[in-house]
């Protein structure tokens, strides 16, 4: 990886933030937590939230479509 943010990710996180763009690619939106974790093999939904938190605390935003509760989603908080 050549940036500085790739190197402190995880194998899983980079298959999450490419999962996400090919979506978005593919069908013009972005897509749930679930369809995100069917995508990249995890099937708790939960699980799909903490590596987006671990993403957002390392700088990189994966948009996913569906509630967000009260957090901004450009910046979760």
């Amino acid at each position: 990886m050549s940036t500085s943010a790739s190197y402190a990710l995880t194998e899983r996180q980079h298959r999450i933030v490419r999962c996400a763009r090919e979506w978005i690619a593919e069908h013009g939106e972005a897509p749930s937590v679930r369809e995100l974790g069917a995508a990249v093999g995890l099937t708790s939904s939960s699980s799909v939230a903490y590596h987006l938190r671990r993403l957002r605390e390392r700088g990189v935003v994966v948009q996913t479509r569906g509630r967000h509760g009260d957090h901004c989603p450009h910046c979760g908080q």
